[in-house]
């Protein structure tokens, strides 16, 4: 098995936990490659010794020169290794030096034990599906793992958006944009906007107006091989369009976007003794009493 290691180079912990995985793959002869943007940005903050012996790769030949990628970030370092890796089948095995962090689950506490497991192949990979969006006439797709998102640009003002499932008109959403999300995304912008959680494995689409005028409007949750058109024919200014907060451009009005399930999917590395609900439980902190903290 070898391992890929890549990492946000703003997290401070990064130099401290790269040569730490380093230091044990080299001590067990356990093959691995650095990205090389990585490596680069490296070069004075880790032992050069461990740099210059450690095989590098470009991001682009990174998915196929290993076996399982390292994410060390938070869950937007994931986001972007997922647009990497998909379609590829390389799992992804995420290392939280963030926050919150849902799908980079695993801990600095818990790295050394966890290597461990997936070393001797105590394991398992999960699957995740993805969303794909076109955005009018182009014949591009985007792909997210999260969320598609759409908001105004430069104006307090609201904007309203036609919103259909496979050709069926569901509602006229007016507020400030809407979100379209993964059952991975419900815990993401989704959750923030008052959506549901909905466990990943799931094959859903959530449809989430942001902030609507109106308090009837909520989260819509649609089968996974739906079919979703959003128009928006009149907006104060450029619209703005979002693929897991990452890919981004401003779309000039009147517009259609259709989004749906992408033939893509994101492979993580799961731990074989953790159900996501107990992420839930620990990310959330159910069942703790606020005013003992």
């Amino acid at each position: 098995m070898r391992f890929g290691i890549a990492g946000n180079l703003d997290k401070t912990e990064l130099p401290e936990v790269v040569e730490r995985l380093i230091t044990r793959f080299e001590k067990e002869k356990v093959p691995y490659v650095l990205h090389a943007e990585m490596a680069k940005g490296l070069h004075g903050k880790i032992d050069k010794r461990l740099l210059s012996q450690s095989a590098v790769v470009s991001e682009h030949k990174l998915p196929k020169a290993c076996d399982i990628l390292i994410s060390l970030g938070g869950d937007g370092t994931i986001l972007r290794m997922a647009r990497l890796v998909s379609g590829m089948d390389t799992p992804i095995l995420g290392i939280n030096l963030g926050k919150l962090g849902f799908l980079a689950e695993v801990s600095l506490d818990e790295l050394d034990e966890c290597l461990t497991e997936i070393i001797s192949g105590k394991y398992i990979v999960e699957d995740r599906m993805m969303l794909q969006a076109r955005i009018g006439k182009s014949k591009v797709n985007v792909h997210a793992l999260n969320d598609i998102v759409l908001h105004q640009t430069g104006s307090s003002r609201t904007f309203s958006v036609k919103t259909f499932v496979n050709g069926e008109f569901l509602s006229k959403f007016i507020g400030d944009g809407i979100i379209i999300a993964t059952p991975t995304g419900s815990t993401a912008y989704a959750l923030s906007n008052g959506g549901p959680i909905v466990t990943p494995t799931n094959q859903l689409i959530l449809i989430s107006p942001i902030c609507p005028h109106t308090l009837t409007a909520r989260t819509v949750v649609v089968p996974g091989e739906s079919i979703i058109t959003l128009k928006v024919e009149t907006a104060i200014g450029k619209i703005h369009f979002a693929a897991d907060g990452q890919q981004q451009s401003f779309l000039q009005v009147p517009v259609d976007i259709f989004i749906e399930r992408s033939p893509l999917a994101t492979k993580l590395v799961k731990r074989k003794n953790r159900s996501y609900y107990d992420v839930l439980r620990r990310k959330l902190n159910w069942g703790k009493d606020a005013r003992n903290s």
